[in-house]
């Protein structure tokens, strides 16, 4: 199994990404993929147009979410990949988000990160800088 590590610094506080993270109307908006999410452990969610899906397995308020991931392309008898993503507020409005995924079939975190990068981080760093 492979696994990535990514971060980003965010021109935003650890509570709005957090929130934005867990929320349909938020995760949508930072990311442009419509996306249903609720701040609920148990909870199972969809994002970019169902692309991905998942369920909060921990949460800890404005410092750390871990959920199971997956996408449509993984092989129907591969196990969830997980989802550790931490919040580290380095001044007001300037969070450090570190998304470490792990349980990844071989061959997949490059095409992962990449996607990470253009689908998640550009998106947000946008989002969080034109608001």
């Amino acid at each position: 199994m492979e696994q990535l590590e990514l971060d980003i610094i965010l021109p935003a506080s650890a509570e709005t990404i957090y929130n934005d993270w867990l929320s349909a109307d938020g995760h949508t908006a930072m990311t442009g993929g419509a996306a249903t999410a609720e701040n609920r452990i148990g909870y199972y969610f969809t994002a970019w147009d169902d692309y991905i899906s998942g369920k909060n397995l921990d949460l800890v308020q404005n410092k750390f979410i871990k959920q199971d991931w997956r996408t449509v392309e993984f092989p129907e008898d591969a196990p969830d990949s997980l989802l550790e993503i931490t919040f580290e507020e380095i001044e007001p409005s300037k969070t450090k988000m570190t998304l470490k995924q792990t349980n990844l079939q071989e061959g997949d975190a490059k095409k992962y990160s990449d996607g990470w990068k253009m689908h998640y981080f550009e998106p947000m760093l946008a989002y969080y800088s034109n608001r």
